[in-house]
């Protein structure tokens, strides 16, 4: 029951061009990024492989390698620090499934559902580690400095939605400021180091951070309407996940603001006292549809992503720019 609001671009909703252009250097993150999950523990490389091997997009640490090719790196310092940004989007995966209990990740049960709870915690700890002495190792301090900010944000937007959780209160400003920390802050300073290390001017650098942060929130907030309308292989995860697991999501928030008292009573009931019966997931979304909360959450994407494309007018022409405007409508098609 996918709300579909066309995305007002000229550009193709495709990643395929973003792929081909930074292959062979992905080519290079990867091996970097089994190289550096090697470990005498046995139970490390078998709990992040899992993971890293489950098939999931690596579009953040292609936006690592897109921006340093679009500010006109030279070096191999792009290589560590798009292999750092994997490492650390797995480990607040790994970090995430505990918290939310999740079953499934991409499809595949979790490494929870496998090893447990504390085995997925440590190995998202030794992760960071990892990822940090890459950073380090490519020298540049302004880059260890964003991507180190970077995690104690996240960190900080997992806190943010643990309070936010099960709260029907929740504003759309509160959880706008949640998605920021915990989605687009990574997508941001993934963006953010490829200028840095090329060292180019302080408003390509800001230009690229906002492409980043613009592409993130956009790409939550599409990531929620999927829950209540998408299809559970696309998701790799089951279709109202969000709403069994009484996540407050912009849908949720926009369509328990619009209801009437006995709606808001509904939302209480099954998000906050987590009394969920047959049939209620299509109660929730008939009422997000009733209160156009699916394609107003849309449009608020669209509104971000638009703000990306904006970011990007900074740089000339040329396929990597190109490619990138064309990644920013993927994100957005993904309702169909």
């Amino acid at each position: 029951m996918a709300v579909i609001v066309p995305f007002e671009s000229h550009a193709t909703a495709s990643i395929d061009q973003l792929v081909s252009l930074v292959a062979p250097d992905m080519e290079r993150v990867n091996a970097t990024i089994l190289s550096r999950t090697g470990s005498e523990v046995t139970m490390i490389p078998e709990v992040a492989n899992h993971l890293i091997s489950s098939g999931g997009k690596r579009l953040r640490p292609m936006l690592t390698l897109a921006m340093a090719n679009l500010t006109g790196y030279t070096g191999d310092g792009h290589i560590k620090l798009a292999a750092s940004v994997e490492f650390m989007h797995t480990a607040t995966l790994l970090h995430d499934d505990v918290v939310d209990q999740s079953e499934l990740r991409r499809g595949k049960l979790s490494a929870r559902m496998l090893w447990g709870n504390e085995a997925s915690v440590l190995v998202g700890d030794f992760l960071l580690g990892q990822a940090f002495r890459m950073m380090v190792e490519v020298g540049s301090l302004r880059a260890l400095d964003i991507l180190s900010s970077a995690a104690a944000t996240i960190a900080e937007g997992e806190v943010m939605q643990l309070a936010a959780a099960k709260n029907t209160a929740t504003t759309e400003d509160e959880y706008l400021a949640v998605i920021r920390g915990k989605t687009a802050e990574l997508f941001a300073a993934a963006c953010e180091v490829g200028p840095v290390i090329a060292n180019r001017p302080k408003a390509e650098q800001t230009a690229c951070r906002s492409v980043g942060m613009n592409l993130g929130i956009a790409f939550q907030l599409i990531d929620d309407v999927l829950d209540y309308g998408g299809k559970a292989a696309k998701l790799g995860k089951n279709v109202g996940d969000d709403f069994r697991e009484g996540k407050i999501t912009l849908p949720v928030v926009l369509a328990f603001r619009r209801g009437n008292d006995a709606e808001r009573e509904f939302w209480i009931k099954a998000l906050e006292r987590g009394e969920i019966g047959e049939g209620d997931l299509d109660h929730a979304i008939g009422l997000m549809t009733k209160h156009r909360a699916l394609e107003d959450t849309i449009n608020r994407a669209q509104h971000y992503g638009a703000m990306a494309v904006d970011a990007l007018a900074l740089f000339p022409s040329s396929p990597m720019k190109t490619a990138l405007e064309q990644v920013v409508a993927f994100c957005l098609a993904r309702t169909h």
